[in-house]
């Protein structure tokens, strides 16, 4: 009668917190507020909240567990992911961002075949994400910068808008928000489990969508003639803001080629102290708070040699702290899931599904396929591809473990499948902006992004499901 209860509590709570997903409630608060009341059900029970240090008042320790888990959060991924955020901004505030897209995309002009522009155009904006982390704001740039390009050279508006909308994807990067959560959750530092376990996979998966794109957009430009030319579309077009988003510095020469490389400079430290290990034989742990905050030096230091305005350079250093500000929601929404795990944790849940699966001879191969699945549904109808996965990262070890499987093996398949299926999802907020400049239709993007996402979903899980 016990684990009936506690699976009816668990499985409410589960449904109530996808149902505020799907209706874009705060997931902060309903992750909180959902813990929290799990944790005053834990007691109704008779079970105990555990907390560093208690109140001495039963009733007040769930909220004891929640300042644990800002503690516990703040010291650990939290600070890597306000580090990346100020960083990140300052990188945007002195133009460096717009330096690098525009030194990235140029090249993209010179070359006149339509198709092979197709694959060469999604690495890059793949690439790109290492600069621009957000889909959003990353398409908005493309829009402005590369759309014209494309258009230019004879392609259709569904296959540039398919390109521009799935052009941050799964590019493994150390300085992602929810690699940096993963990694801090499985006691990995974040290079080790980019470079060695999330690159694995989605390298490869990266060059078979390129590939499939290229097939599937033009199986669909045959079957489906672009009727509107790019003559006729900039006569239509009334579209300002993009325009406003993307204007650079046009730095040239030597120095294009340092402000280019700024936004980059992090994950280029990472990559030589990485390969000096392997190949020197050398156990250097930098980690990535510390690259960064190395590589802002270097850039105010830029900053100065060029501006020669000490003032001015050290005021505008007020970016990178402002920056960290505005990423404290992602850090809250670490936090947020951490007490709704203790929630479901402290009424016996957890320890009820590992029990199960326990008994299941084939939970090691169903765990990650049924994993993948609900985030599929979840994303589609939601549109947001990182807050389920942050939502459900504090639950990948004790599952992994219940199933007997290699907590990679899980961490990995629903990381990239939300991250991939973002861009299938109507309601994306990347598929809406680039609908609303190209004037077509959600559903039209979809349709043009679907087929290679999904390919890229399904090639992802079988590969992850044979190599962990």
């Amino acid at each position: 009668m016990n684990a009936i209860l506690i699976s009816v509590i668990g499985i409410l709570a589960v449904a109530v917190l996808v149902y505020m997903l799907l209706k874009k409630n705060d997931i902060k608060m309903a992750l909180l507020s959902l813990g929290l009341i799990l944790m005053y059900v834990a007691i109704i029970l008779g079970n105990k909240i555990d907390v560093s240090a208690t109140t001495g008042l039963t009733w007040l320790n769930p909220f004891q567990a929640i300042v644990d888990q800002f503690s516990n959060t703040l010291i650990g991924p939290g600070f890597v992911i306000l580090i990346l955020g100020g960083y990140s901004a300052y990188m945007n505030h002195i133009g460096a961002n717009q330096v690098t897209v525009h030194a990235l995309t140029k090249p993209i002009a010179k070359i006149k075949s339509v198709y092979i522009l197709v694959p060469i155009v999604f690495l890059l904006g793949n690439l790109l994400s290492l600069v621009v982390p957000s889909a959003s704001n990353l398409a908005i740039i493309l829009l402005a910068t590369l759309y014209p390009v494309l258009r230019a050279t004879g392609m259709s508006r569904l296959t540039a808008a398919a390109i521009i909308g799935t052009s941050a994807t799964i590019v493994p990067t150390p300085l992602g928000s929810d690699n940096v959560a993963v990694a801090a959750q499985l006691h990995m530092s974040v290079t080790d489990y980019v470079f060695q376990k999330h690159a694995l996979v989605s390298i490869p998966t990266l060059i078979a969508i390129a590939l499939v794109h290229y097939f599937w957009q033009k199986y669909q430009d045959k079957k489906h003639p672009e009727e509107l030319t790019y003559e006729q579309e900039l006569l239509q077009s009334d579209d300002k803001e993009a325009q406003k988003a993307t204007e650079d510095l046009h730095y040239t020469g030597f120095k294009g080629f340092v402000y280019g490389l700024l936004p980059l400079l992090p994950i280029v430290l990472l990559l030589v102290v990485f390969f000096t290990n392997i190949f020197a034989g050398t156990k250097f742990e930098i980690s990535v708070q510390v690259v960064s905050l190395i590589s802002f030096v270097i850039a105010v230091i830029v900053e100065l040699s060029y501006k020669h305005q000490v003032r001015q350079v050290l005021k505008e250093t007020n970016a990178f702290f402002d920056g960290m500000g505005a990423v404290m929601g992602i850090v809250a929404l670490l936090v947020s899931a951490q007490v709704f795990v203790q929630g479901l944790t402290s009424i016996g849940i957890i320890n009820l599904v590992q029990d199960t699966m326990q008994h299941m001879s084939s939970s090691g191969i169903v765990l990650p396929i049924v994993m993948v699945l609900f985030t599929a549904v979840i994303v589609l109808l939601s549109g947001s591809g990182t807050a389920l996965i942050f939502a459900m990262i504090p639950l990948i070890i004790p599952l992994s473990k219940a199933a007997g499987i290699s907590p990679v093996a899980l961490s990995v398949p629903m990381q990239l499948a939300g991250n991939l299926l973002r861009a299938v999802s109507p309601v994306a907020a990347v598929v809406l902006i680039v609908a609303g400049t190209t004037k077509l239709s959600p559903v039209q993007i979809v349709k043009r992004t679907s087929v290679p996402m999904v390919f890229g979903v399904i090639m992802m899980l079988v590969m992850s499901l044979m190599i962990f």
